[in-house]
């Protein structure tokens, strides 16, 4: 189990690392989006902080899941980004639902795997 932890860790966290940085630093060129996506793009971008605030957020997650510290902490942190990437597939872009299941498989096993950790925020005091 803990070997498989390591390497579900691993890629989670190198898959985000990939997506962050791409974007972060424009390492790819934009492509021309179409109907919903394009409207949907361009309400985040037209916030100028939310991109970039997710893009960081997920960089800092990837660093916190490839070093193997505060995993259970980053797992929180991502769960909600991860959903509304799910959530975004499902509905604008299911080309590439397939790959995000798995990532969200991924995200759900290591919570899984960190399970013991989030007891204390469910005891009644």
């Amino acid at each position: 189990m803990k070997i498989a932890v390591i390497i579900v860790r691993t890629l989670v966290g190198l898959m985000f690392l990939f997506s962050s940085v791409v974007v972060l630093f424009n390492l790819v060129p934009p492509q021309e989006l179409k109907g919903g996506i394009k409207t949907f793009m361009d309400g985040v971008t037209a916030s100028h902080y939310l991109l970039p605030l997710i893009k960081i957020t997920e960089l800092l997650c990837a660093i916190a899941f490839i070093t193997g510290r505060f995993v259970a902490l980053a797992t929180v942190i991502i769960f909600p980004i991860m959903i509304n990437i799910v959530f975004f597939h499902a509905f604008l872009g299911p080309s590439e639902l397939p790959t995000v299941i798995v990532l969200l498989l991924g995200v759900l096993f290591l919570a899984y795997a960190n399970r013991k950790s989030y007891t204390p925020l469910f005891n009644a005091k």
